[in-house]
């Protein structure tokens, strides 16, 4: 296996490491998950993917050509600057210059959700397609939009914050500091929240869902809502369905804004409840403009939780191989 037949991926999140060798086509051949050491800093987390590359490496009998690592923050594009991590609690931390001392390998830094949108797009549900929008419904919403063949990243990189549309002006508060966002509708954490304050108002509403969560009213979660739902519970339903309808809020805006040919949704959420992707796209085709809708195809994310390591190491390959610097690559 030659130096650029292959890549490494890392998805850095604030629980674990994933970090896999992935070749040209997009195949995930071989993956190394390692414990996020937050609390250590980020020199222990350097070490961390260090080791797992070396340990890649090794099993490969061949050296990547190059690291991509996607973290859930905001990142410098010229730099590759860790500008702020929420998760890693990291601020300006210069993790792609560091990384690349340490390895002698290029290194490419990039939002979490964007990574894995651009998997999603080079290789699964958006392949050959040059206008697409993916939305990753997870613990947050973010995605990435690609117009014209080409990666939006913004004027100053955050491009793809699709979770923080306002869909509801006098909506509820969202993390961000704004009021009525897509994230504070229709994420893992508002539906989680909504339902905790739906069972504390109205305990008998919520009888299933505290059963399911051993009658800790605050250990109840997003996927114990879609558990209760699927159940038939009323309150856990009326709780989706309206976490949908923001969702069809939403995406009806970017479809009218961006004009995609492919929508893809994704993320824990979504995989947890797939039948709904069916009521968002009814929903588009109800509200969306007309000749935005017609060729507008809804489609389930093909890459699943891999989407974001395979992602980031498409783009090293990408710029190694075509000596192309991809467009939102940091």
């Amino acid at each position: 296996m030659t130096k650029a037949s292959w890549a490494v991926g890392v998805d850095l999140g604030g629980t674990k490491v994933e970090v896999g060798g992935v070749d040209a086509r997009g195949r995930l051949l071989k993956r190394v998950r390692r414990p996020t050491k937050v609390r250590s800093g980020p020199a222990a987390i350097e070490t961390e993917i260090v080791d797992a590359v070396r340990e890649l490496e090794e099993s490969m009998g061949s050296s990547p050509a190059g690291v991509g690592v996607g973290v859930a923050g905001q990142i410098d594009a010229d730099k590759g600057m860790v500008r702020f991590a929420p998760n890693l609690d990291w601020h300006d931390v210069p993790f792609q210059a560091d990384l690349s001392d340490t390895l002698g390998l290029p290194v490419v830094v990039i939002n979490d959700v964007r990574a894995a949108a651009w998997g999603e797009w080079l290789h699964g549900a958006g392949q050959g397609c040059d206008d697409l929008v993916c939305v990753f419904v997870g613990t947050g919403i973010g995605g990435g939009i690609v117009s014209g063949g080409q990666m939006l990243s913004g004027c100053s990189n955050t491009a793809g914050e699709l979770g923080h549309i306002t869909v509801a002006l006098d909506g509820p508060p969202c993390h961000c500091g704004n009021r009525g966002c897509l994230e504070a509708l229709a994420s893992g954490w508002a539906i989680a929240q909504q339902a905790q304050e739906a069972v504390a108002a109205k305990p008998d509403d919520g009888f299933m869902l505290l059963k399911l969560a051993n009658g800790q009213q605050e250990a109840i979660t997003a996927e114990i809502v879609a558990q209760a739902a699927k159940e038939g519970d009323a309150l856990a339903r009326r709780l989706l369905d309206e976490a949908v309808q923001a969702l069809i809020a939403g995406a009806v805006s970017l479809v009218n804004a961006f004009n995609p040919c492919r929508l893809i949704l994704g993320g824990g959420v979504i995989e947890g409840l797939p039948e709904r992707i069916d009521q968002v796209e009814r929903g588009v085709r109800q509200w969306a403009l007309a000749a935005a809708r017609a060729p507008l195809q809804v489609l389930p994310a093909a890459l699943h939780g891999d989407a974001g390591v395979i992602g980031a190491a498409a783009l090293v390959l990408r710029r190694v191989t075509e000596g192309e610097q991809p467009v939102g690559n940091s």
